[in-house]
């Protein structure tokens, strides 16, 4: 019903909704393109599938390789990397069919906007995420408690919706796919490098160190790795998991606030 008095206010003014009709608008919206645009959807299920039994392949290939520190990292890198991708894509579509302008010139507030948005993706995320540690667990014969389980993909989760947040506040300042395209390994590649993922942070130098901060699969991976170790629980972590809870609230801020009033 919302969605519909939206629609409908977008071609006569402003939209007398209050801000959690609002937010619900956009949620609502965002929610049915997302189901109408099946290739989309079966593209954000599909790849993380591939992505891992890809994955798998890459460690039987190994040999002897112990694989036991980057299995679980590796699923937080892959859910990573597929929500901000998939979500800043989209939001530049977005503004490039004019749909975001169109919300701020009929009174949506930029707060709802980002929260609406933020909801819908947040929803496929976490579907995206339950895909990639189920799979984990089946190919890699993973035997984690169901406490660690929960805590694992509570790290994942909570990095899915930075990552979408990340996505959001990136995505403000593309004008299109061809400007938004070059931020892709700008924000991944050094994701890779500096979280740890591959290498521990403090073998690194100083001033790198220091720099792998910027991005949040640091503090997800610090946390993951304490949790995979045998006893390893999330209270040990608590530094890097508040870490981890501040960037995705100043991304979040920072989305709001650089998101332009008029195209």
């Amino acid at each position: 019903m919302a969605t519909s008095v939206t629609l409908s206010q977008e071609q006569t003014g402003h939209t007398t909704l209050p801000a959690v009709a609002r937010t619900l608008a956009v949620l609502k919206r965002v929610l049915k393109q997302l189901v109408r645009d099946r290739r989309f959807l079966a593209l954000s299920i599909a790849a993380p599938l591939l992505i891992m039994y890809l994955l798998k392949i890459f460690f039987d290939s190994l040999g002897n390789f112990g694989p036991s520190r980057y299995i679980v990292p590796a699923g937080a890198l892959i859910i990573h990397f597929l929500t901000y991708i998939l979500c800043a894509i989209v939001l530049v579509r977005e503004r490039t069919a004019q749909t975001l302008p169109r919300m701020l010139v009929n009174g949506y507030r930029r707060a709802e906007i980002i929260l609406g948005y933020l909801a819908a993706y947040t929803i496929l995320a976490t579907i995206q995420t339950l895909i990639v540690l189920f799979e984990l667990a089946w190919v890699f014969n993973l035997d984690y408690d169901l406490g660690k389980q929960l805590s694992i993909y509570l790290v994942n989760w909570l990095l899915a919706v930075i990552s979408i947040s990340l996505g959001i506040f990136l995505s403000n300042f593309s004008e299109n796919e061809g400007q938004m395209l070059p931020t892709i390994p700008l924000v991944i590649l050094p994701s890779v490098f500096l979280s740890g993922f591959l290498i521990n942070v403090d073998k690194l130098p100083g001033w790198i160190e220091w720099l792998s901060r910027l991005t949040p699969l640091y503090y997800a991976n610090t946390v993951l790795q304490s949790l995979i170790k045998p006893g390893g629980e999330l209270s040990q972590e608590w530094p890097s998991l508040l870490g981890l809870l501040l960037y995705g609230i100043i991304v979040l801020v920072l989305a709001t606030f650089t998101l332009k009033e008029q195209e």
